[in-house]
């Protein structure tokens, strides 16, 4: 939704004050300008990017437009989970939760929270750790690291889509002076047809270099940086699982050991302590 307001008002704002400033909204239809810069920049996209890279890309572009599924009710529903497993642990023991680390989708626990079923990276994150703990192997500061090297990793490959697409906002700008100067040289072929010939040749030109800024700076720089926060509100997650789990390691009742987790999250969209108190009851 705010990716839509944004985009209008960039449009409004930059093609309004042109018009009301004299200027043609026809003269900047340039089709072979068009497809000169987006046709390079896409061509490059995918010569610079694997192709998981490009699905990602092509998803979280899409996901602009829905929204990101990283919110308050997600996280409330995240540290809930948590809180439910620990509860389990702590009256039954370790071993009683098994079942539902080996098979989340026929859990009772894990089927009353769809929106962390459907985060399919995640709910793996979260089932080997809890299964890592069922075995009793490991000290608490060994899986605190190995939990932490997991999530270095996973940031990485949440960010890369935003830098790709970053790297395209970079490059229009160059493109666009591509555009322009080929549309020069066909202007020298005009040299000979008036200046009003050669006028409406340099403006096609000139619209080439306007559009390469205009889209990097105006909309594919900001969805990169959309994307970006879009990443980071998803590793949120992450940590608030490691820093509930470690808690729950180190002796904490279920209560505080999501506690320590919900300290982790951004504060935009941290649900309150009573807040979380009273949907963990309900639950």
């Amino acid at each position: 939704m705010l990716l839509i307001i944004g985009a209008a008002v960039v449009l409004a704002s930059v093609l309004g004050g042109y018009v009301l400033h004299g200027g043609n909204l026809a003269v900047l239809w340039q089709p072979t300008e068009v497809l000169i810069i987006f046709g390079a920049a896409v061509g490059a996209f995918v010569i610079a990017n694997p192709m998981h890279t490009v699905k990602k890309v092509c998803q979280g572009v899409l996901g602009q437009l829905t929204g990101s599924p990283f919110n308050k009710s997600f996280y409330v529903d995240l540290l809930s989970l948590m809180y439910e497993i620990f509860d389990k642990s702590r009256k039954q023991g370790v071993m009683a939760i098994e079942e539902d680390i080996d098979n989340p989708e026929s859990s009772q626990i894990f089927s009353r929270y769809p929106a962390i079923m459907k985060s399919k990276d995640l709910l793996a994150f979260i089932t080997d750790y809890l299964r890592i703990i069922s075995s009793g192997n490991m000290a608490t500061h060994e899986l605190e690291g190995m939990m932490e090297n997991e999530i270095d990793s996973r940031q990485h490959e949440l960010e890369e889509p935003s830098h790709a697409v970053h790297k395209v906002a970079d490059a229009l700008p160059g493109l666009g002076i591509v555009a322009a100067v080929l549309g020069i040289v066909i202007t020298m072929n005009f040299l000979s047809e008036g200046p009003e010939r050669i006028g409406l040749s340099v403006a096609a030109a000139l619209v080439g270099t306007f559009l390469g800024i205009f889209m990097g700076y105006g909309f594919v720089g900001p969805v990169s940086m959309a994307m970006e926060h879009s990443a980071k509100y998803e590793l949120k997650a992450y940590e608030c699982v490691k820093s509930s789990i470690v808690a729950t390691l180190s002796g904490q009742a279920p209560q505080m050991a999501i506690e320590f987790g919900r300290k982790a999250l951004p504060t935009d969209k941290r649900p309150g302590f009573q807040e979380l108190n009273d949907h963990v009851r309900s639950k």
